[in-house]
């Protein structure tokens, strides 16, 4: 009803507000406070004792739990979606934290060493993609609704993401604090409150933008740094979601957002088809922007009739999308945004297609000869040249799951994925789970620094140095073995030892020569390009052998939704079979159906990790919770489409349903305490604080919808009409309970 005041007041900014509000009583920032950035409270209660209605969090976490938490609240699903969008930037990203104040982000502290800033960029797409499929399949009208309604905001950060130029001579340092800007947003911020860390138009007023505008951002951001044949380019100074790999901010490569922006495209593609209007306004530097980005893709297109690209190629592309985006951030950063124009629709729907064809393109280029996809690429400039060469990582769980998720496998397909992840040494049998890498034989401290005898002979300057005892690169150590002079910690040292040794004219010639294969021969001791960080030195926190469980909680629910699209899809009974078997042996390595000594913990809690030799760690509310939660609903065949509710279980298995006579104690929609008796052969639940009722039988389906009022109404089938399930949406109370007869041969 809120909603509906503020749209109809004719006041955008008051439309905003009421969109965004949400009673919601508790926040979560991060699950690892000992993180010294994690600082968070949580406050359920204020200084009269009266419940608070306070969030606060990282963004991440913040939406995350939020789908979860919206299966049981879908009405406040338009005002998730409200508020991630207006907490995104206009250059396409998604500040820090959040918090019912509004959004925050780190700033530049000196004395800090824990200091720094960037964009967490791979949860955004598909987190807030996520959010905008169940709002559409409970709501089908509302996202159409929305999508040109001026009433979103972009969130006003002060980083300034530098030029492409400068992002390719350091992708490490891609981003300025604009203190003096920080400085006005909050004076802003003192007279307006949270409006004032919003993006303003030349009045002062906050910036309005449509849903439309809002959803085309980050995507022409993502698309912007695509390199076709190795994924989305993390130069934002963060890593993606598994922070352990920390080092890949700036030279890594994402292909789990890749196959996370091909749902997206999907997605968006599939709505803007069935979208009646032919054109919206949007942002005129946004259509540049998109102009920009569209005539690249068209023009590079023939590239994909190629296996694999050149570096040449390679760079170009990159270069070339690159500079459209540097343009377009250069403009807003220094005028913000001006007036709209009108964009048709058929174009972005055009433009959808077109990026599917790079992005599916990508995605096959980057499928092992094992089977597997690979999760994270290296981007190697060659310096002061055309090409930009890729090299590969090892195989990671995360990626499998990635591409499980983005909708391009088959059923078949998917299959051989599972059947290469079962077989592959990422499996942990003794866990029967999956590592998040292979487990490394980590070398020992003295046994990195060596540099092997025959291959440092190979080198002149270095055979010549070593001759005449000179250690300016390399020395003997008392045993006898080569090492790199201590100080050389990097290749900047590297680079600073040669150009020292160069200025003598005794040596300069030589070095002129070999310096090449001297970098060469130090990166081939040190592996310093392929270093992701303590994920490949750590044996805890996400490191070497460990099993991360909330991405094993992602592999089990994109196995789940697989097996729902293969029914949907009406593929052969043998395929879905095995495709539930693999769901269950996925599923059987999760904590609850392990003994206490197997898991190492108590087996009902959520655990962070599992190291190599030792139980379950870190107990707390991780993210394992919010797929657990999703793949739960699954089991119970909870089915959420067109706005209406089906009840279609595919895992739900005999023995669940009860034995014998027993009570089922719950809440109802007011509070509530209710003891509903149950029968042999039944299984209980409740879906948005309704009880709903499993009942066996021989026959075909049919649903008993008992009223408040007493009366009830019973239909064939297994679907609640749109009324009805719009009540159930609604926690009207105008239903008591819901019962569903289940055909026995529905169930495992």
């Amino acid at each position: 009803m809120g909603t509906s005041l503020g749209r109809d007041s004719g006041d955008h900014d008051f439309a905003r507000l009421c969109l965004e509000y949400l009673p919601l009583y508790f926040g979560r920032r991060h699950g690892d406070p000992s993180r010294p950035w994690n600082h968070f409270a949580i406050r359920v209660r204020n200084e009269d004792g009266e419940r608070e209605l306070r969030y606060e969090g990282n963004w991440r976490d913040i939406f995350q739990n939020w789908e979860a938490l919206s299966t049981a609240f879908p009405g406040f699903l338009p005002g998730m979606v409200a508020t991630f969008v207006d907490a995104s930037t206009v250059d396409g990203f998604n500040p820090y934290r959040i918090t019912r104040e509004g959004v925050d982000w780190e700033t530049i502290s000196p004395h800090d060493p824990w200091g720094n800033i960037g964009y967490w960029g791979d949860h955004q797409i598909i987190y807030l993609l996520r959010l905008l499929e169940l709002l559409d399949n409970h709501d089908p009208d509302a996202i159409g609704a929305l999508l040109g309604e001026k009433i979103f905001s972009y969130a006003d950060v002060p980083y300034r993401i530098k030029t492409y130029e400068e992002i390719l001579r350091n992708p490490r340092e891609t981003i300025d604090y604009d203190a003096e800007k920080a400085s006005r947003i909050e004076e802003r911020v003192a007279a307006l409150g949270g409006d004032g860390k919003l993006l303003t138009d030349q009045d002062g007023a906050v910036h309005h933008a449509n849903l439309l505008e809002k959803l085309l951002v980050p995507l022409l951001s993502k698309l912007s740094n695509l390199i076709p044949d190795a994924g989305i380019w993390m130069n934002t100074q963060r890593p993606e979601w598994n922070d352990a790999n920390n080092v890949l901010a700036g030279g890594g490569v994402s292909v789990v957002t890749l196959c996370h922006l091909r749902r997206y495209l999907s997605w968006l593609a599939r709505l803007l088809a069935a979208e009646q209007r032919s054109e919206l306004p949007v942002a005129a530097e946004i259509v540049h922007w998109f102009n920009g980005v569209a005539t690249v893709l068209a023009d590079e297109s023939n590239l994909l009739s190629s296996p694999r690209l050149t570096a040449e190629n390679r760079k170009r592309v990159m270069g070339r999308l690159g500079r459209v985006f540097s343009s377009y951030r250069g403009h807003v950063y220094a005028h913000g945004l001006s007036e709209s124009t009108s964009l048709l629709l058929r174009r972005v729907e055009d433009l959808c297609k077109s990026a599917l064809k790079f992005v599916d393109w990508g995605i096959a280029a980057n499928r092992r000869e094992d089977g597997l996809y690979h999760a994270y690429n290296l981007l190697d400039i060659v310096e002061d040249g055309d090409g930009a060469e890729i090299i590969r990582l090892q195989e990671m769980l995360e990626g499998q799951v990635a591409v499980l998720n983005s909708g391009l496998l088959t059923a078949s397909e998917a299959l051989k994925v599972l059947d290469s992840l079962f077989d592959s040494s990422m499996y942990r049998p003794d866990q029967s789970s999956f590592m998040l890498y292979p487990e490394q034989d980590v070398p020992g401290f003295l046994e990195r620094n060596r540099v092997p005898a025959e291959k440092a002979e190979a080198v002149p300057l270095i055979r010549d140095l070593l001759s005449e005892d000179d250690p300016s690169l390399v020395a003997r150590d008392a045993d006898g073995h080569l090492r790199f002079h201590h100080d050389l910690l990097g290749a900047d040292d590297l680079d600073a030892a040669l150009k020292r040794l160069g200025e003598r004219p005794s040596w300069s010639t030589a070095v002129a020569h070999d310096r090449t294969a001297v970098e060469n021969l130090f990166e081939d001791v040190f592996r310093h390009k392929s270093y992701t960080g303590r994920s490949g030195v750590m044996y805890a926190y996400e490191g070497q052998g460990c099993i991360y469980w909330h991405m094993v909680a992602k592999l089990l629910l994109a196995v789940q939704e697989i097996i729902m699209d293969a029914d949907h899809n009406g593929e052969p009974a043998a395929t879905r079979e095995r495709l539930v078997e693999y769901y269950f042996r996925v599923r059987a390595g999760i904590g609850y159906q392990k003994t206490a000594a197997e898991y190492g913990a108590f087996p009902t809690d959520p655990y962070s990790h599992t190291p190599p030799g030792g139980g379950a760690k870190q107990p707390g509310t991780t993210g394992q919770v919010k797929e657990e939660i999703l793949t739960r609903r699954g089991e119970l065949g909870i089915r959420i489409e067109n706005g209406a509710v089906s009840f279609r279980p595919l895992l739900l298995r005999r023995d669940e349903f009860l034995a014998g006579p027993a009570s089922f104690d719950c809440y109802d929609t007011e509070g509530g305490t209710l003891s509903i008796p149950l029968n042999a052969d039944s299984l209980a639940f409740t879906l948005c604080q309704v009880p709903v009722i499993y009942e066996l039988l021989e026959g075909p389906s049919w649903i008993r919808i008992i009223r408040a009022d007493g009366s009830t109404v019973e239909t064939a089938g297994n679907t609640l009409g749109g009324e009805q399930s719009s009540d159930l949406f609604a926690r009207s109370g105008r239903i008591d309970r819901i019962h569903v007869g289940i055909p026995k041969s529905a169930v495992l």
